[in-house]
């Protein structure tokens, strides 16, 4: 009985790291920013991966430098690797089905959905921090990625919302690579 409302109870740690997002998303950078690592901290590197992911997913989004913005967003692809290794999660070209057909580790079945959703913003960050560092082949890999990934998602606002910012990323780097100083920026998924 108590797994049960274990497994039925909210996750605490989304649910903090969501009121921060929602903190930042009301302007308060730098506050968000000390949250999130003070979150990061209780952590550690080897917590949960799903937190992990989640929490350097949002990090990324609070850093001033895009080679602070980069370590954070390929802080969350190997959180998510971490879960995914072994599994068929819908991780086109990362991680290859073993044959396991729905064993999905400690996470559970809502953790590796919530990680196949990931993907797809992923690598849509990472290409855009590749575009903000000048690095238009290493964009280009990411943006690929973020497309192929993009078959988990549903045809809601989230879902389209993630497809249209990698068709006007692929668009700016068919012209040339970062060009332009259009601002633009993916969706991000709700923890």
């Amino acid at each position: 009985m108590a797994e049960r409302q274990e497994q039925a109870a909210p996750d605490a740690v989304l649910t903090r790291i969501g009121q921060v997002v929602m903190l930042h998303h009301g302007g308060d950078r730098e506050e968000a920013r000390e949250r999130l690592l003070g979150l990061w901290a209780e952590l550690g590197e080897d917590g949960d991966p799903l937190h992990r992911c989640t929490l350097a997913h949002y990090l990324a989004d609070t850093q001033d430098d895009p080679t602070d913005e980069l370590a954070w967003d390929l802080r969350a692809l190997s959180a998510a690797d971490e879960l995914a290794d072994g599994r068929n999660t819908g991780n086109p070209g990362e991680a290859e089905d073993t044959g396991n057909t729905g064993d999905t580790g400690d996470v559970g079945q809502e953790g590796a959905i919530a990680i196949r959703a990931f993907y797809p913003s992923l690598h849509l960050n990472l290409a855009a921090d590749y575009v903000k560092l000048d690095r238009p082949d290493a964009a280009r890999t990411h943006i690929r990625r973020a497309r192929d990934a993009c078959t988990v998602l549903a045809d809601d606002g989230y879902g389209n919302g993630v497809r249209a910012a990698i068709g006007r990323l692929e668009l700016r780097l068919g012209d040339g690579g970062a060009g332009g100083g259009e601002s633009w920026g993916p969706p991000r998924q709700r923890p």
